[in-house]
Parts: C-alpha cells; sequence; structure tokens
C-alpha cells in the first residue's frame, strides 16, 4: 500500500478549506491528506476511523458548506484518476473532474449524461446526490458503485437498486458515514452520436427540437452549457454569480393535501389566475419549482446588500460575493427559507452539505 501524501505536519493548522469549495467559503481543518489511489483514501478513512478521528471527504468541493469555525479532524481530497471506456461502459475513479468526463463522452459519441455537462464537481460525488439536470439524472444510467464499506472495512460493489436512488438523494447521501466512493461506472447508449431524448421543455426551445426528440450529442452538451452559463452555474473565478454551491435548494414535493394548500395560498397572494408550477412526482405527489418559490416571495435576482448576495442570474444559487463568510450566507438562506415559509406555508431544504453548521 502506498504512502499517504500528507499536505502540511498534523500539527500544525492548516490554511481556510475555502479553496477547496466553489463557494471559498469555510475556516481550518487540523489536517489535509490528498489521496490519488483507491488505496491511498482506503488507509486514510482506515486511520480515521481505528482513531476515531472525524473525517470529512472533499472532491470538488461543489456541494459542501463549511463552517467559518472550520473542521475539528482530517479532511480527506480525493484526487484519484482513471477513464475506462470499453464500448458503451464508462468507469470513473471518484476523483475525476466530472464535467470534462461528460465532455469525453459525448466525443465518443455516446449518450445519456450530455444534459449534465458543465456541472462542477467530482464522478464520485455524482451518486451521493444523485445529481441531475435538464431532463436526466445519473440514476438513469449508473450501472454500479465500487465503494469502501467503513463499517465491513471492505471494498464492494453496489448495484444501481441498492443505491436508493430517489429525487437528489441516494443511501449514500441518508448514511455518510457508511461509504466512501471509490469509483462509478455507468451504461451509456450508442445512439450512433445522438443524443438521449431531451426531456427538458428549456433544452428542447433552445435547440428547436420538440421533447422526446434526439438531436446530436455535442449540440445537446452545448446547449446545455448556454442554459447553465447564462444561469451562473458555469464556474469561472471571475464571475461571482458562480461563487456558489450551485442550486442551493431541491425543489419542494409536496402531497396532495399539502399542494392543495399550497394552490389557495398562491391564489391568495398572487391572484385567482395564477398556477404554480407543478409536475407528478410519484403517486399523489406533485414536484413544485424552488425558483419560482422564491422569486415569487420576493427574494429577486441579485438580492441582499451584504457580502453573500441571490446570484444576478438565478434565484436559486446564493452567492459569496468575494467576501463572505459562511455566517453570512447562512443568514441569507434562512432569511429566503423563512420567507418562502411565511408566503407560501411550503419549508425548502438547502440541497448542499452541511459541514459544522445547519440552517
Amino acid at each position: 500500500m502506498q504512502e499517504l501524501h500528507i499536505d502540511r505536519d498534523p500539527g500544525v493548522p492548516l490554511a481556510s478549506l475555502a479553496p477547496l469549495t466553489t463557494l471559498r467559503l469555510g475556516g481550518p481543518a487540523k489536517r489535509l491528506v490528498t489521496a490519488t489511489t483507491d488505496d491511498e483514501v482506503i488507509a486514510a478513512v482506515r486511520e480515521a476511523d481505528e482513531s476515531g478521528t472525524p473525517l470529512l471527504i472533499v472532491a470538488g468541493g461543489s456541494n459542501l458548506v463549511i463552517a467559518d469555525e472550520g473542521f475539528d479532524g482530517t479532511v480527506l481530497r480525493i484526487a484519484t484518476r482513471g477513464f475506462d471506456l470499453a464500448g458503451s461502459r464508462l468507469e470513473l475513479a471518484a476523483g475525476e473532474n466530472w464535467s470534462k468526463a461528460v465532455a469525453r463522452t459525448v466525443e465518443a459519441g455516446l449518450a445519456g449524461v450530455e444534459c449534465l455537462a458543465g456541472i462542477p464537481g467530482s464522478a464520485g460525488a455524482t451518486p451521493i446526490q444523485n445529481v441531475g439536470a435538464y431532463g436526466q439524472e445519473v440514476s438513469s444510467t449508473l450501472a454500479e458503485v465500487v465503494a469502501y464499506d467503513r463499517r465491513k472495512g471492505e471494498v464492494v460493489t453496489l448495484t444501481n437498486a441498492e443505491c436508493d436512488f430517489s429525487y437528489r438523494h441516494s443511501r449514500f447521501k441518508a448514511d455518510p458515514a457508511g461509504h466512501v466512493v471509490l469509483r462509478v461506472r455507468f451504461a451509456l447508449e450508442d445512439a450512433e452520436g445522438l443524443s438521449a431524448p431531451i426531456r427538458y421543455a428549456e433544452t428542447a426551445r433552445l435547440l428547436g427540437v420538440e421533447a422526446g426528440d434526439r438531436v446530436p450529442a455535442a449540440q445537446a452538451r452545448e446547449a446545455v452549457l448556454r442554459l447553465r452559463a447564462g444561469k451562473g452555474m458555469v464556474l469561472d473565478p471571475d464571475d461571482h454569480d458562480t461563487w456558489s454551491a450551485g442550486s442551493f435548494f431541491t425543489n419542494p414535493i409536496l402531497d396532495e393535501t399539502a399542494f392543495a394548500d399550497f394552490v389557495d395560498r398562491v391564489r391568495e397572494r398572487l391572484g385567482p389566475d395564477v398556477a404554480p408550477p407543478a409536475f407528478p412526482a410519484g403517486e399523489g405527489r406533485t414536484k413544485t419549482s424552488a425558483a419560482w418559490l422564491i422569486d415569487k416571495a420576493g427574494f429577486t435576482k441579485g438580492y441582499g446588500q451584504g457580502p453573500a448576495r441571490i446570484s444576478t442570474k438565478h434565484t436559486l444559487a446564493l452567492t459569496n460575493r468575494g467576501s463572505a463568510t459562511t455566517a453570512d450566507l447562512l443568514a441569507l438562506a434562512r432569511e429566503v427559507r423563512d420567507g418562502v415559509h411565511e408566503a407560501f406555508g411550503v419549508t425548502l431544504t438547502n440541497e448542499p452539505v452541511m459541514v459544522g453548521c445547519a440552517l
């Protein structure tokens, strides 16, 4: 087993964890370990578990909100690499850059993840959150996850069904101390260079096609990148609208009673002819739009006076304008969450993982 690469002496306080996150927020950690192989990942996790040391795993840092106080334990940065494409079967190491991996699948003429282009972060994080956008979800093409089972102390392979996927959720998110993702395997589609059927209305409109049509996969990817860039969702160090964790809140899913109450609140506030966005989400359940709720509750693009504000391009992104603290960001998030609840009776749930803090 290879020796771990330790970035700093364990006894010396580390610099801020902020540079490891897309929000550029977070205090210091006691120890930072960078692992470039699966064996190094496993060794670091075992060492922390056996010693009872708190462990925080970071890769792309695109879905983390870390407290200003930092993390009192070991931070393991996964920097493994590996892109193995055999026919339409793809295996990615957990540390692979997700957006670049999507580009390579499109270049190979394969379909299934082209509408997940531009999403920041690592491949290993995608099954944890069941990443989805523009009509596609990771769970639709993911075949297996190779992970280190922290309780059994062994490497296991989990099927798609065993990952317990649901909207922005999985067994890995439900039980973060259970597994560490090492590799992800996908079963993509060889559609002779065409995309999967376009499911998202906004993408279809931009492409000039009907929902359900296929287009060249490269065109679908470029359309999604244009849409994401227009919303500040493609990383750009010079654009503070991209200093975010992407969508900060998930789209609420309401049962029949809750949705009926919600519709009544909308009509009372906005008028009898206003209908909120509504999408089927399983028997007796309806999904609505968090972005719509935020906007209609009065939190428009660019809202805020301090160093943490809503993006000027998209109401779902809470951004660091350059000098924010995590406390600033959380204050804004609470204001938005509470304002939406007061207006519409719906409680928004944060999408990014909170480390040492909570809403």
